[in-house]
Order: C-alpha cells, then sequence, then structure tokens
C-alpha cells in the first residue's frame, strides 16, 4: 500500500508541475491550483484538483480550468493505461491557511489559529501580506508573523456579525 501511495504522491507533484506553475494556462484564468490528490476508486482512480483565485472561483472558471487540465493531462501519458475521473472543485473552507495568499483571500472571514507556543486564537483577518497577519481578536487587534502560525482553519459563520 505505502509504494501505491508513494506512486500517487509522485503522479499527482507529476500533475500539479505540469498544470500549474506561472506560464501555465490555468494563471492566464488567474487561477493557482491549490491541491492535486490521486485516490482509487475501485478498478479507476479519482484524480482530484482544488483551484482558487482572488476573489473566489466560480462555476465557469471551474469548467474552463477542468478543460484546461484535462487537455493538458491526456497530452501525456502522467496517468498511464488506468481509467480515472477527473474532479475539479474549489479549495474549500476545510483547508487549512498555509500561504500568503490564502490569509489575503480570506480577509474579513474568521479563522482559528494554533501558534508555535500551543495557544489558540480565534479572530477576523484585518489584514495580511507576505510575512504577517493581523487578526482582531475580542476586539483587539494582533499581528502575528506567519511563521509562528503552526495551524489556521476559516471557521463558518452562519450568523456572522458584521465588525469591520
Amino acid at each position: 500500500m505505502s509504494s501505491s501511495r508513494t506512486s500517487a504522491d509522485r503522479d499527482a507533484a507529476r500533475i500539479e508541475s505540469l498544470i500549474g506553475g506561472e506560464d501555465g494556462d490555468l494563471a492566464e484564468l488567474g487561477v493557482d491550483v491549490e491541491a492535486v490528490e490521486i485516490t482509487p476508486a475501485g478498478k479507476r482512480r479519482v484524480l482530484r484538483v482544488a483551484v482558487d483565485k482572488d476573489g473566489g472561483v466560480t462555476l465557469d472558471d471551474v469548467a474552463s480550468a477542468t478543460k484546461i487540465i484535462d487537455a493538458a493531462i491526456e497530452a501525456t501519458d502522467v496517468m498511464g493505461e488506468q481509467p480515472y475521473t477527473l474532479e475539479v472543485t474549489s479549495r474549500g473552507v476545510d483547508r487549512p491557511l498555509t500561504l500568503p495568499r490564502h490569509w489575503r483571500r480570506n480577509q474579513g472571514r474568521m479563522v482559528k489559529a494554533t501558534l508555535a507556543d500551543g495557544q489558540t486564537l480565534v479572530g477576523r483577518i484585518v489584514a495580511s501580506d507576505d510575512a504577517q497577519v493581523t487578526l482582531r481578536v475580542d476586539g483587539t487587534e494582533q499581528v502575528l508573523d506567519q511563521a509562528e502560525i503552526t495551524k489556521a482553519l476559516v471557521q463558518i459563520e452562519f450568523n456572522r456579525k458584521d465588525d469591520h
């Protein structure tokens, strides 16, 4: 099992390098590749590609990205002979914020952040740049270095009180 997992991870990395990057067709759409996963599904495999862009992706963005990704994969042998299903999706809120663009794209959202010292903060993203994030926690703004945040997840708000 671990050798197939390693093979799937290797294939996913090859696919990400094939379709991602600043010079690719997805970049022309303004879309970033956030994750590539290959999972077994019976005799088939599922190739799941998560994409995102500033302002969020629309259904039209996902449709255009799907066409581009499909064409790029079909032009190579990266998926081999075994059948697969391609799924292109938005990044979703369940993925951790790990890059500066994730923080920028979620400005105004509530996050739960775990710091390197074990402290947990829940606050709204007020601002961010390539090195720091400003969270409003209990009415007070706290500036954090992104390097000191070990995990951060967007919190789903059903009854959001607009406080920014």
